[in-house]
């Protein structure tokens, strides 16, 4: 298994990745409407953009519940989606400056969006076809 060691970290075993963000429309930067922000990430931000720490804070980030999240905005496929994220590329703006919790994500070899994209691509016949997620939980909470 190949090892990954970034700057800074303790190398891991990394699995080989099983798929594609260049062919995914950007679920998991739309569906899910809360991208948690740590002070970390808030940093970050402030150093990517060059801005202050309340600067970046508040004009990249909202509270939620007492918790610090990304904004988001309006997207032409899913309604909204995160505030950096590319409507027609369908790519993160911020790449290098984006929050942990999206540098980790999915945090397996497999990502279920993309294996749900290519099932109804095959099923349809069809590789334009889009399924639209959205996320609800048990409890009624999105």
């Amino acid at each position: 298994m190949p090892m990954k060691t970034v700057k800074g970290s303790i190398a891991k075993t990394v699995q080989p990745s099983n798929y594609n963000c260049s062919k995914c429309p950007a679920y998991c930067c739309s569906i899910y409407e809360r991208v948690q922000v740590t002070k970390r990430d808030l940093n970050r931000l402030a150093k990517y953009f060059g801005v202050d720490l309340d600067t970046a804070q508040r004009r990249f980030t909202t509270s939620w519940q007492g918790e610090r999240i990304l904004r988001r905005t309006s997207d032409p496929i899913f309604g909204k989606s995160c505030k950096f994220l590319h409507p027609e590329t369908r790519r993160c703006t911020i790449y290098d400056g984006r929050p942990q919790v999206c540098r980790e994500f999915p945090e397996r070899a497999r990502c279920a969006y993309y294996d749900l994209l290519q099932f109804e691509r095959a099923q349809q016949g069809d590789e334009t076809v889009l399924p639209l997620v959205q996320i609800t939980f048990r409890n009624g909470n999105k």
